[in-house]
């Protein structure tokens, strides 16, 4: 499916049950536009602007520096109705993860990874997500839908409802990085996380640094200039193996857009440099990805690329057919990549016992279908029969 069709058939929702249009999620320009409709002034953008992107508000009663006719005015008009927090997860290690049912009912995850001196929230694109990816969850619930750039808004939003970061001004926050690695594809849903990445970064809102934003992509060649282009954010592409006949089994877009053109993508994005370096993400797969063969040959495949390689020990869930690389096996790995100069940090498993782990994010399992397996044990095999060689 192209990506124009792949828009249009997985649309979100425009307007609420009352068909109230919702102002989270419009532009600066469209929310001056929309209380332009009301005879309203133009100064009045920048107020209800800040009123809900700086202090976070969700009834127009509480924007204290509007006349109250202007506030009935709005609030008979519109509507900043959030999503419903379904259900608050807070792991052993600080992780949190919710479940957030939209206004339609679609549930979504996201989740906050706290650190000693920063927080990232990985926010949701898709209820869902169509890449089927063959070692994550997410990738075993089918594609119901895009969200819109408001729902992708309101994950960031709620978070700091629950967080109680509330102006955006707060020092020492706990959300300070956002990255968009929750469920589904950002880049089959670009024009809505564009918007909604364009909300968050506006100095006068919710205000977090363009420098403090990854995208990640399994692989979007197409899209992947256009979002250089047009947002100048971190890019994070996960790769997960050197060959095409691997990342064909594990990866299925590569039979779309296969290694070479992945990277090259990655050689031409715009910005890239050895202090804005692509992030490429290596989920360390049992006897499948993990050998010192392996390493070598991702280090010649990134060669001439500006990059770092996150490993991460694979996280279990249901039905699974992939164990975790031993810890051995993963240092060795990382040990190769070190010595040939790259970052290649082992990432700390996070949020594990509530599932909310790189991976992770669905609330169902499937399992692989017979060829499926199959095919990845044959993979396997040849593998162990090349290292009995070396």
């Amino acid at each position: 499916m192209g990506i124009t069709n792949h828009a249009q058939n997985f649309a979100p929702p425009l307007q609420d049950s009352e068909g109230k249009s919702n102002l989270i999620g419009l532009s600066y320009e469209e929310l001056a536009e929309a209380l332009a409709a009301l005879g309203l002034e133009k100064f009045r953008t920048k107020q209800v602007w800040s009123w809900i992107y700086h202090h976070g508000v969700t009834d127009f009663a509480q924007m204290l520096t509007l006349a109250k006719p202007v506030r009935d005015k709005l609030a008979e008009n519109f509507t900043l109705a959030r999503p419903v927090i379904a259900q608050d997860q807070k792991s052993e290690d600080g992780t949190r993860k919710w479940l957030v049912k939209m206004l339609d009912g679609q549930e979504v995850e996201c989740v906050h990874i706290p650190e000693s001196d920063r927080g990232a929230l990985c926010v949701s694109s898709q209820v869902g997500c169509t890449l089927t990816c063959r070692f994550c969850h997410t990738g075993t619930q089918r594609l119901v839908r895009n969200l819109e750039a408001s729902e992708i808004v309101m994950q960031i939003m709620l978070a700091r409802d629950a967080l109680k970061e509330w102006p955006s001004g707060k020092e020492d926050r706990l959300l300070s990085n956002i990255v968009m690695m929750g469920m589904g594809e950002p880049l089959y849903n670009f024009e809505n996380v564009a918007k909604a990445l364009r909300i968050v970064m506006h100095g006068e809102g919710i205000a977090i640094s363009k420098r403090k934003i990854t995208l990640s992509t399994s692989g979007v060649v197409p899209m992947i200039k256009r979002c250089g282009e047009e947002l100048d954010v971190g890019l994070a592409i996960s790769l997960h193996a050197v060959t095409d006949e691997l990342r064909d089994q594990i990866v299925p877009i590569n039979r779309k857009y296969p290694i070479k053109e992945l990277l090259q993508a990655c050689r031409d994005y715009p910005g890239v440099s050895n202090s804005r370096r692509i992030t490429f993400e290596y989920v360390m797969l049992k006897g499948i990805n993990d050998s010192p063969v392996d390493a070598k040959h991702l280090v010649r495949l990134l060669r001439g690329i500006p990059a770092k390689i996150n490993l991460i020990p694979f996280n279990a869930w249901p039905g699974s057919p992939f164990e975790c690389s031993d810890w051995g096996t993963i240092e060795k790995f990382g040990d190769i990549l070190n010595a040939e100069g790259y970052a290649s940090p082992i990432r700390t498993p996070r949020g594990r016992d509530i599932m909310a782990a790189c991976g992770q994010l669905k609330s169902a399992s499937i399992r692989l279908s017979a060829a499926e397996r199959a095919s990845i044990d044959a993979i396997i095999k040849e593998k162990e029969q090349a290292q009995n060689l070396i």
